[in-house]
């Protein structure tokens, strides 16, 4: 088993900056590719940006416009999310979660799941 624990969220107002951390332990040599996801009140969880085990390869949904970067340190055991020029529609709760696959986009594709951590942009 994996066990994920997110940490960064907070309050912050629109064009300001946070840094969400995910920090797994337990089997974490059975990590391959890791993502961010997020769910706003009443809509459903999508996919935020992903990363190979090696960081070689990331994807970041369309809505984040250069605005965030994905990064990993498997040193630490750990994946961060650098969010900049946030505003309202970023309003959510963020969720780490990682998979067995090399490569994995859709959330059927990971296999572990932090608890979430809340994100919210005051305009």
């Amino acid at each position: 088993q994996v066990q994920l624990v997110e940490s960064g969220g907070g309050l912050v107002q629109a064009g300001g900056s946070l840094r969400l951390s995910c920090a797994a332990s337990g089997r974490t040599f059975s990590i391959n590719a890791m993502g961010w996801f997020r769910q706003a009140p009443g809509k459903e969880r999508e996919i935020v940006a992903t990363i190979s085990w090696s960081g070689g390869s990331i994807s970041y949904a369309g809505f984040v416009k250069g605005r965030f970067t994905i990064s990993r340190d498997n040193t630490k055991n750990a994946v961060y999310l650098q969010m900049n020029s946030l505003d309202s529609e970023d309003t959510a709760v963020y969720y780490c979660a990682a998979s067995l696959r090399r490569s994995a986009y859709y959330g059927n594709e990971y296999d572990y799941w932090g608890q979430g951590t809340q994100v919210t942009v005051s305009s």
